[in-house]
C-alpha cells in the first residue's frame, strides 16, 4: 500500500496563504538541507517530496487546483516535472561544488589635496593570486605558478571626499572552476594641505589664512593670495580688522570634472601682524598716531583713572 502523501504546505513548512517569495525561500532552505549529496538518508525521498511540493505550489494554476481538490492522480505528468526539476537542481549542486569565487582585494590610495579637488587618474599595482585554479584569458588555469602583479587605473572624480571607497566589480582575485572573480575595493585617503582646509555644508569651499601688516590693515593694500589655481591678487580695504573673512567666488572645489563645472568659494581669514621690535623713529610715529586719536601714551593712565586714584588715596 502506497504511503499517503503529506500536505504540500506542511512539507515546505509554510502557511496556505504564503506568498511566492516565501514558498521559494522555504524550498531553497529545505533543498540545501535534504539534497542527497548533503544528506544521503532515506534515499533522497525527503528531497523528492520537497521538490514535488514546490513544483505544485510554485505554479499558480497547479496551486489553485491543489487548494481546491487536494492531491490528484499523476495523469498530468507531475512525475516528469519533478524528475526534471531534480535533474536541474542536481546539476547546479554538482557545478557549485567545484566553483569558488575569487577573493576580494583591498587597496589604500593616497591623494594630494589638489588631486582630490580637481580629480585625476592614478595607476596602481594589484597583487596577483597564487595561480592555483583561477580562470585566465585563455580559460581555466592549471598550475600556472605565481602570477605577476598587474597595473590598474583608478579614475578619481573631482571633489572627492577623504575616506571614499570605490568598488570595481570583478577586478579582485580570479575565481576557481569557472566562478567569478572577486571585487577590488580602493579606499581613497586625502592628505592634509599645508594651507587649505575644506569648508562649507557641501565641502566645496576652501578656507585659508593670510597675514597682513599693521600698516596694510590700516591703509589698505593689494596682496597676493594662494588659491587652488595659483596666486591671485586681492584688495585689502583700509581699516581691515583682524579676523575679517574675504570671499573669493568660484575658486573652491569643483562640483564635477570639467573646466565649466560650478565651484565653491575660497574664504580668506585675515590675520594682522603686530610688530614686536620697533626702531626709535617707528615708535615715534606710532606715538604720534596714538596722540592724534586721543589714545594714552604707553605707561600713562587716562585722566579719569588718575583722578579716581587720587580720591581713593584721600579717603584712606
Amino acid at each position: 500500500m502506497a504511503r499517503r502523501k503529506r500536505d504540500y504546505y506542511i512539507v515546505l513548512g509554510v502557511s496556505r496563504d504564503a506568498t511566492e517569495t516565501e514558498i521559494k525561500r522555504a524550498f531553497r532552505e529545505l533543498a540545501r538541507k535534504h539534497h542527497p549529496d548533503v544528506s544521503p538518508d532515506n534515499n533522497g525521498e525527503a528531497f523528492r517530496e520537497i521538490t514535488e511540493a514546490y513544483a505544485i505550489l510554485s505554479d499558480r494554476d497547479s496551486r489553485a487546483r491543489y487548494d481546491r481538490w487536494g492531491h490528484q492522480d499523476d495523469a498530468g505528468g507531475l512525475s516528469a516535472v519533478v524528475e526534471a526539476a531534480q535533474d536541474i537542481i542536481n546539476d547546479v549542486f554538482r557545478r557549485r561544488r567545484g566553483k569558488q569565487r575569487g577573493r576580494d582585494l583591498r587597496y589604500t590610495l593616497e591623494l594630494s589635496f589638489v588631486e582630490a579637488a580637481f580629480g585625476c587618474s592614478k595607476t596602481i599595482e594589484i597583487p596577483a593570486g597564487d595561480g592555483s585554479g583561477g580562470d585566465g584569458p585563455g580559460g581555466p588555469a592549471r598550475d600556472q605558478g605565481p602570477r605577476k602583479a598587474r597595473e590598474f587605473t583608478v579614475v578619481v572624480a573631482a571633489g572627492l571626499v577623504d575616506g571614499t571607497v570605490k568598488t570595481f566589480k570583478g577586478e579582485g582575485e580570479p575565481g576557481k572552476g569557472g566562478a567569478g572573480a572577486g571585487d577590488l575595493h580602493v579606499s581613497l585617503r586625502v592628505a592634509e594641505h599645508a594651507a587649505f582646509r575644506r569648508d562649507g555644508r557641501d565641502g566645496l569651499d576652501v578656507r585659508s589664512e593670510h597675514a597682513i601688516s599693521f600698516t596694510q590693515a590700516a591703509l589698505g593694500a593689494v596682496v597676493e593670495i594662494a588659491t587652488l589655481d595659483g596666486l591671485i591678487k586681492m584688495r585689502i580695504p583700509e581699516g581691515t580688522q583682524p579676523g575679517r573673512v574675504f570671499r573669493i567666488r568660484g575658486r573652491g572645489i569643483p562640483q564635477a570634472s570639467g573646466k565649466t563645472a560650478p565651484r565653491g568659494d575660497h574664504l580668506v581669514h585675515i590675520q594682522v601682524e603686530v610688530p614686536t621690535e620697533l626702531t626709535a623713529r617707528q615708535r615715534e610715529l606710532i606715538e604720534e598716531l596714538a596722540q592724534s586719536t586721543g589714545e594714552p601714551r604707553a605707561g600713562s593712565l587716562p585722566r579719569k583713572r588718575l583722578l579716581d586714584r587720587v580720591r581713593s588715596l584721600l579717603d584712606e
